[in-house]
């Protein structure tokens, strides 16, 4: 999966700038094709690239492109492939075919909705830019699309009339517990694209010698998480072993939208949580949200098997519900 990155808001610089902005974006791939669907490129009408669309394949081809379409305003689709002269001139030799989108700023993707965009991926709202290739207009939508959200997809409906660019937050994790097993889960983690976040009141746990470099929170885990925010496309792993620690946390997410809770813990240990839990007044169906014990039952024993079991469930959750 590729990371969160900034192609959209750099775009709407370069167009207030006065520089001139088209967004270049791929639709559709077939073979061995360099980047996925809903890959970006920005272009600036100075001929400034930010982003990619073939890892450097067909890039220039594409900007000569996008400089056109700033000139007339209209948006076009490209396509390369070793089957095509012209393409294979410009270097797509993987043996793929792609088709790019180019639409210039302030005319075919008009300025509001990049606006738009831009605000919602600042507040951490997955949102879906749906451009009609037809009649030319451009919604920005909220709602709909679950299983392309679901599966960070954007891609073709409605046999290639609308093209669906979606726009996640990045993957986030929340550890509470710096103890062994997040010391192999962060590096894994962040290998899978996750944000991450580790929090123990405990300062002789939550080291920059066992962490080092890492965002290390040492306040009680119901204020970080609250600091933090949580939302869809966070998931929280709690590792302390004390419900001390690890409850407050707990709470904080089965009262809000996060994608994955997973308690570390033994059978035992995770039905003395359900009977605290129901206590406190959670529901069966809230309390049912958490994987206790954590991770899948792969056999695993180390900690590194443990984060890998973790880390793996975390994807299983958020692929397939």
């Amino acid at each position: 999966m590729d990371r969160f990155d900034n192609i959209p808001e750099i775009a709407l610089d370069w167009h207030r700038s006065g520089k001139g902005a088209a967004l270049a974006t791929v639709v559709e791939t077939w073979g061995s094709a360099p980047r996925r669907v809903g890959s970006q490129l920005a272009v600036s009408g100075e001929g400034e690239i930010m982003g990619s669309v073939s890892g450097g394949c067909v890039e220039g081809a594409v900007v000569m492109e996008a400089l056109e379409a700033l000139e007339d305003g209209k948006a076009r689709v490209l396509e390369f492939g070793v089957s095509d002269g012209d393409a294979f001139a410009v270097g797509l030799a993987c043996g793929g075919t792609i088709r790019v989108l180019v639409e210039p700023v302030g005319e075919a993707l008009p300025v509001g909705l990049l606006e738009e965009l831009v605000a919602a991926r600042a507040a951490r709202r997955p949102v879906a830019v749906v451009a009609d290739l037809v009649d030319g207009d451009r919604v920005l939508t909220h709602h709909g699309y679950a299983e392309r959200f679901r599966m960070d997809r954007s891609g073709f409906e409605e046999e290639g009339r609308f093209f669906v660019s979606i726009h996640n937050p990045p993957l986030r994790m929340i550890i509470v517990g710096a103890v062994h097993i997040a010391q192999a889960l962060v590096p894994m983690a962040q290998l899978a694209g996750y944000d991450l976040t580790l929090i123990d009141p405990r300062e002789a746990f939550g080291s920059d010698a066992r962490f080092p470099g890492e965002r290390i929170l040492h306040d009680w885990p119901d204020d970080a998480v609250q600091e933090l925010g949580l939302d869809s496309r966070t998931a929280l792993v709690l590792l302390s072993h004390d419900p001390k620690i690890d409850d407050p946390a707990l709470e904080q997410a089965l009262a809000a939208n996060v994608f994955y809770i997973g308690a570390l813990g033994s059978t035992r240990t995770h039905a003395k949580r359900v009977d605290r839990l129901t206590a406190r007044g959670f529901t069966p169906e809230q309390i049912g949200r958490i994987h206790g014990p954590v991770g899948l039952d792969i056999g695993a024993a180390s900690p590194a098997e443990i984060a890998v079991s973790i880390l793996a469930e975390c994807t299983q959750v958020l692929r397939k519900g």
